[in-house]
């Protein structure tokens, strides 16, 4: 199989980041999912599934992979990297031949740690230069971020960890936390320091382009500033 690069693309295609949610539970295609699909530019195009935030779990492959059919996905096929006997070669030819790579849901930090046992953590930000559009789901669209936050003792808030993440999309972000507030999202950029950080809400993406201007698609997105210490809420970046 050819890598997207090798079909002709020039630069690197626009990011799709998609929180989920009631979004991708309608029935028949969601528009959202579509659209980032569509980047590829070919009909039905075939699509390499990430899923090391799920521990590659069956199910959820079967069940993303059905929502990604209805959408106008060809063939979905699971690069697999989470079994001890998984071969990262393998996975990473799955990767490099596919027309758009979709990175699925789960742990943001199990993800990560997957990808760097398995030598992976740079395959996606040399697949998206190429020309490859890469589309997250959930703790995907933040994995494809530049970093996150953990907290090794939950019941300790003080102790919460920066770590980094793909940066793929040079942005901070976080999914479907519109209940509690963001509270995950202003623990990222209180450790981040200066800049701003997107709210994806359920049923809601952020397109990110090439040369990093941020749209919302489906719903408002959330927008807090980091400035000299202090977070404050932005005006929702709203859809166009």
């Amino acid at each position: 199989m050819v890598s997207a690069l090798g079909r002709g693309r020039r630069g690197p295609a626009p990011i799709h980041l998609l929180a989920g949610g009631w979004g991708s539970r309608r029935a028949g295609a969601d528009p959202l999912l579509a659209a980032a699909l569509a980047e590829a530019g070919r009909p039905r195009p075939s699509v390499a599934y990430l899923g090391v935030a799920s521990d590659d779990d069956p199910g959820f492959f079967r069940t993303v992979s059905s929502w990604l059919t209805n959408a106008g996905a060809g063939e979905v096929r699971l690069a697999a990297l989470a079994s001890r006997r998984a071969r990262p070669a393998a996975a990473r030819a799955v990767l490099e031949g596919a027309d758009v790579v979709f990175v699925s849901g789960g742990d943001v930090e199990a993800g990560m740690a997957l990808l760097a046992e398995r030598g992976a953590l740079s395959w996606l930000a040399e697949l998206h230069r190429g020309g490859t559009p890469v589309v997250g789901l959930s703790a995907g669209s933040i994995m494809l971020a530049r970093s996150w936050v953990r907290w090794p003792d939950p019941d300790d808030d003080a102790g919460a960890e920066l770590f980094p993440c793909l940066g793929v999309a040079p942005l901070l972000c976080d999914c479907h936390g519109e209940a509690d507030g963001w509270e995950e999202l202003h623990a990222l950029l209180a450790l981040a320091g200066d800049g701003v950080g997107y709210g994806i809400p359920a049923g809601g993406a952020l397109r990110v382009a090439a040369d990093g201007a941020v749209r919302a698609l489906g719903a408002a997105a959330a927008r807090f500033e980091r400035r000299a210490g202090r977070t404050t809420r932005a005006p929702d970046l709203l859809p166009a």
